[in-house]
């Protein structure tokens, strides 16, 4: 595939990466890293914004600025490297959850995934706010019981709403009624293969065959509805039709891949975060440009960002 750096630098795990139209730049989250970043594609110069904690996800405000998911809260930054003021918390103990995986719905909701760190209590969460015409911000939680919350997006009409829970390899997908904000008639859209006993980056293939094809993490969709879901440990992007089938496997230049999105003027660009956090030095070695975020040109463009609104 014909992938190109966004900028030569690496990070350690990227998250969260967004198209914004009006600033034509890509904006995306150094998840350890506490950072924040926006990119020039065109001049390849990337712009840095140090958090008090771990940024789980971003999303452009229509009145300007962001909206960020931190690990003790909710946060509205009106400007670039400007200040950071709470909008709410979420219902969770930050010793052992933290926001990860989200965006905002096409009315300007903004939805957030949880990770449960230990990895035992399941009690990551699928959490809505609403702060729309000035309200109070209004909490919903839409789903629990799981891992680690990922895979987040909408159809083109809205109507169907995708999460995934990257341990336990799934992504579920429900209706989504946009107005009422209800999410209903629950189903399992993709229940990929679980990860085999003692695997190791460097598996030998069988039958041309990848031994472990990764786990779901970040998505996107395109016009057409296709769901765009990177696989972490899977050296790929997999390209699912609405009704499920495969379409395509994009390879990646990193073996963990985190999170797509579309961009450039036409929304013909596809980006990916990547994460080289926690990987083995030999892993690295193999893949050297592991924490780069990747861009590819395809034919069908993608959904635009969602803004929040406030």
């Amino acid at each position: 595939m014909n992938w190109q750096t966004v900028s030569p630098e690496t990070f350690a795990l990227g998250e969260s990466p967004f198209w914004h139209p009006q600033e034509q730049t890509l904006y995306w989250v150094d998840i350890p890293g506490k950072k924040i970043l926006r990119a020039n594609v065109y001049m390849r110069t990337v712009e840095t914004w140090d958090m008090p904690g771990e940024p789980g996800c971003i999303a452009p405000a229509a009145a300007g600025g962001l909206v960020i998911a931190l690990r003790h809260g909710i946060f509205r930054a009106p400007d670039w490297r400007g200040a950071l003021l709470p909008i709410t918390t979420l219902p969770y103990d930050p010793a052992t959850v933290r926001a990860n995986d989200g965006k905002c719905d096409a009315l300007g909701r903004f939805w957030v995934g949880t990770i449960d760190e230990p990895k035992t209590g399941r009690s990551a969460a699928l959490f809505s706010i609403d702060c729309r015409g000035g309200r109070a911000p209004e909490v919903t939680c839409h789903a629990s019981n799981a891992l680690t919350g990922n895979g987040l997006a909408w159809s083109p009409d809205g109507h169907t709403a995708y999460w995934a829970d990257t341990p336990n390899h799934v992504v579920h997908a429900w209706d989504h009624d946009l107005e009422a904000n209800v999410l209903s008639s629950h189903r399992i859209f993709q229940q990929l293969p679980l990860k085999p006993a003692a695997w190791q980056w460097n598996a030998p293939r069988v039958n041309g065959q990848a031994a472990y094809g990764g786990r779901p993490d970040g998505a996107a969709v395109d016009v057409l509805g296709n769901y765009f879901v990177a696989m972490y440990e899977g050296q790929r992007i997999c390209q699912f039709a609405p009704d499920g089938r495969l379409v395509v496997e994009y390879p990646v230049p990193a073996q963990c891949p985190t999170m797509p999105c579309f961009g450039g003027e036409d929304l013909k660009t596809l980006y990916v975060t990547t994460a080289r956090h926690g990987r083995s030095a030999a892993e690295l070695a193999a893949f050297p440009q592991s924490g780069c975020v990747f861009s590819m040109r395809l034919d069908v463009p993608g959904l635009p960002v969602n803004f929040f609104v406030d």
